[in-house]
């Protein structure tokens, strides 16, 4: 029983516990949980393969995910009842089924978040990393289409990065102003601080879909509907500044 104990240990510790089979080499059988319950006697590495049981359940589920909150959620989500736009139970952080993009990106579509091509060769590189995703094709300023265009474009995107730059940090201070204010409100002989605890939010929402406006706008900047796109952008700019 020792043996198996820190067998069993040591495969949990090492999160290798779902693919842990016995020890003889010859013996593809895997412990069940009854069996390891009754070998293992600390609460804390029972704990740690309890989770590691329910981390595979939900990557084996295809309509199981985690919520997608970078500051960390345990909140498991089911695809099928959540719309676009719904919010976690939890933390209410919204999230994107669709592509890896850690959270809801409207107006800005998922290819608009992972995929840059360019229109007349075909080369297509990452949004994030700016890597290439064919190896074997030139660096993006290099390529024959763009050469004459790389410096008006290099300086539009950092135009419209600046700018989603700029809404996600006021965004971040949208979301610190809130949390300053619900302290606050916690003091006694405070007034009533909920219209303004609303506005933080309000300003927040506002924040995000400017930061992934421009990035709707920087791929879409040809078509027909932008001028009053860019005019809603900017009438919204306008009075989310004011708020």
């Amino acid at each position: 029983q020792p043996c198996w104990r820190e067998y069993l240990t040591t495969r949990i510790e090492q999160n290798m516990i779902v693919s842990c089979t016995c020890p003889i080499s010859e013996c593809r059988a895997q412990p069940t949980t009854a069996f390891i319950h009754s070998i293992v006697s600390s609460q804390e590495i029972i704990a740690k393969y309890e989770k590691a049981l329910l981390r595979h359940y939900v990557e084996c589920c295809s309509n199981l995910t985690w919520c997608t909150n970078p500051q960390g959620c345990d909140q498991i989500l089911l695809k099928d009842g959540l719309g676009y736009g719904a919010a976690c139970s939890k933390c209410s952080w919204i999230s994107c089924f669709n592509c890896n993009f850690p959270e809801a990106h409207y107006p800005a579509s998922c290819s608009h978040m992972s995929r840059m091509t360019c229109a007349k060769c075909n080369h297509g590189f990452c949004w994030r990393c700016l890597k290439p995703w064919r190896p074997n094709h030139k660096d993006y300023y290099n390529c024959s289409a763009m050469v004459s265009k790389a410096a008006w474009q290099e300086k539009r995107f950092q135009d419209y990065n600046e700018r989603c730059t700029f809404h996600h940090h006021a965004r971040e201070f949208a979301v610190s102003l809130r949390n300053s204010i619900s302290s606050i409100r916690e003091m006694p002989k405070i007034r009533n601080l909920t219209f303004v605890l609303d506005a933080c939010k309000v300003l927040e929402q506002a924040r995000k879909v400017l930061a992934y406006s421009c990035v709707y706008s920087y791929y879409n900047q040809d078509t027909e509907s932008m001028d009053i796109v860019e005019q809603q952008t900017e009438s919204l700019e306008l009075l989310t500044n004011a708020l």
